[in-house]
């Protein structure tokens, strides 16, 4: 059951204990509530979007303490921590280039080789991560569609009866109530995907770089939480909806009556959607050809569906 508490040391390590087990805890931030995960921990992410009825795989934001955690996980050139040393802690998420040693979900990357990263301005944020010890994966805490929230309550009337939200910290309503601004930096330009609690002029005041605003252009690829992103193809062929593999396919399955590679032997979705990307990754560089299943249309289901339909040959 889903439980609002004050902000205390004793709640902070009881919200780390309940990441640590694969729950998910919601938390505040500057900007808005967080609905939170353990960032390596693939079914807890894949929890997030459940709870959220998120409809598709878009990548989620990893909150992480210090620069130098972000180093352990992404490609970070002397501009982009010159870029973070100015704007960190604060609202402002970059994305940037996942290191291959990365532990981090691949759910989180939505299957992609980026990952939006931020640090919080917020002490119990924070001390969240750093007594975890592990970046948290945070969308804000609201079902998809709906307004972010900037109080506990709000939180609680849309997760009241979510049995994966265990713990609700409470630390009042947030400073700044909106979500974070997302840049992008290459060659030498910031580029603005979402508008937050970063302006453009903050941005242009404290940097020197070129800003560009494209946070409203269609028909970009994007890589950004909070748009609509451009989807992850594997590197062979995918067939979907199969009952069976070809000759020269590997077939995945879903349910008790498909052999391994098996997405959810018991046919859990939410299992399902933790073991996607992971599978997808490993399959793609033994086999010329993949096939997958039919996914039931309901719950996550229709996310998974959603993303390997956009992946497919189809």
């Amino acid at each position: 059951m889903t439980t609002i508490k004050k902000i205390s040391k004793k709640q902070i390590l009881r919200a780390v204990e309940e990441l640590n087990k694969g729950k998910l805890i919601s938390f505040p931030t500057e900007t808005v509530y967080g609905l939170g995960a353990e960032a390596t921990n693939d079914v807890a992410i894949a929890k997030i979007f459940k709870c959220k009825n998120r409809p598709k795989f878009n990548p989620i934001i990893a909150h992480f303490s210090t620069i130098k955690e972000i180093e352990n996980h992404c490609e970070v050139s002397k501009e982009v921590k010159r870029i973070g040393l100015k704007f960190w802690p604060g609202p402002l998420t970059i994305i940037l280039k996942r290191k291959k040693s990365s532990s981090l979900s691949l759910l989180l990357s939505a299957g992609l080789d980026t990952l939006a990263v931020r640090i919080p301005n917020n002490k119990v944020a924070l001390e969240l991560i750093s007594n975890l010890k592990s970046p948290i994966a945070a969308p804000s805490a609201n079902k998809s569609g709906f307004l972010s929230p900037t109080k506990a309550n709000h939180v609680y009337n849309y997760f009241k009866n979510e049995k994966d939200l265990s713990l609700i910290l409470d630390g009042g309503q947030t400073s700044v109530g909106v979500e974070s601004t997302i840049i992008t930096f290459e060659k030498n330009q910031i580029t603005i995907l979402r508008h937050g609690g970063i302006t453009k002029e903050d941005l242009e005041t404290k940097l020197t770089y070129k800003v560009v605003d494209r946070s409203n252009q269609k028909n970009q690829k994007i890589i950004s939480p909070g748009l609509t992103q451009n989807h992850y193809s594997p590197s062979v062929p995918l067939r979907i909806n199969a009952k069976r593999a070809n000759k020269d396919e590997v077939l995945i399955g879903f349910g008790p009556k498909f052999k391994e590679p098996n997405l959810s032997k018991s046919g859990d979705l939410t299992e399902a959607a933790a073991n996607l990307f992971s599978l997808l990754a490993k399959l793609e560089k033994e086999f010329k050809k993949i096939a997958i299943t039919s996914i039931p249309e309901k719950g996550i289901g229709k996310a998974i569906n959603d993303r390997i339909k956009r992946a497919s040959n189809n």
